[in-house]
């Protein structure tokens, strides 16, 4: 059977938040659709809870991250999904019901190469909304999104065809849901759901964020991404130009 959709997580030191995260995703699952978790090496019980899911339930897949951070997890990982959409997912949120779906019809619309939602913000108890992560809604537009990139993975599902081109990623991209946000607007139409379908939790021990960076190391990662859409941005899906 072929797969449909591949949900994509990289988890490292996830074991706080993990089996929740897990749990919200797979009753929103089809019988087409698969879960690839890569675990980074790490100290805690990630891994076996992690396995534990997978030996019941055949939909999921667990490999061994590269233990070279996010990045490179989840291009391990999306190098191994098969699905025809491919969702990225964090190892410490919860998805509402009802999202896969929704982002399923919009990336099924002609033209569409990606799917961005919103998302409420809360703290690590989830008891407390903090707002919505896109306050002003969200703007597709490759100048904007170099300049303050808003294309946030979490939130984020992208079409077959994006991997084909986005893989191998360039070693010096910033960030990889920039990269794959960036490529699906210069390649198609990026859609957006302003309803917030996910809990983003806020906590110390979050990971995919970059925090605070000084001006230079900004000017650099945006020097970094322009030159790589420059040489990588137009190579196309299957073989490239």
């Amino acid at each position: 059977m072929a797969v449909r959709a591949s949900v994509v997580m990289a988890v490292y030191n996830g074991e706080k938040y993990l089996a929740e995260q897990i749990s919200s995703i797979l009753p929103q699952m089809g019988a087409a659709d698969e879960l690839l978790i890569s675990v980074d090496p790490c100290g805690d019980r990630s891994k076996e809870i992690a396995l534990d899911f997978a030996a019941r339930d055949p939909r999921i897949r667990v490999m061994d991250g590269p233990g070279a951070g996010v990045i490179k997890n989840f291009e391990a990982a999306l190098k191994r999904a098969e699905g025809r959409f491919v969702f990225l997912s964090d190892q410490d949120d919860v998805w509402l019901e009802g999202k896969l779906g929704a982002v399923l019809d919009e990336l099924m619309r002609e033209g569409v190469t990606a799917v961005l939602h919103n998302a409420s913000v809360t703290d690590e108890t989830l008891q407390n909304v903090l707002g919505r992560f896109f306050e002003h809604g969200f703007h597709p537009g490759i100048i904007r999104n170099i300049v303050r990139n808003r294309y946030i993975g979490c939130c984020m599902a992208v079409r077959r065809e994006i991997l084909d081109i986005a893989l191998p990623f360039p070693s010096d991209i910033p960030m990889h849901d920039q990269w794959l946000g960036l490529l699906a607007a210069r390649h198609g139409k990026v859609a957006y759901i302003d309803r917030p379908l996910m809990l983003y939790r806020r906590h110390a021990r979050t990971v995919t964020g970059r925090g605070k960076a000084g001006m230079l190391t900004r000017l650099r990662w945006r020097l970094c991404i322009i030159k790589d859409l420059l040489l990588y941005g137009g190579r196309r899906a299957h073989g490239g130009d």
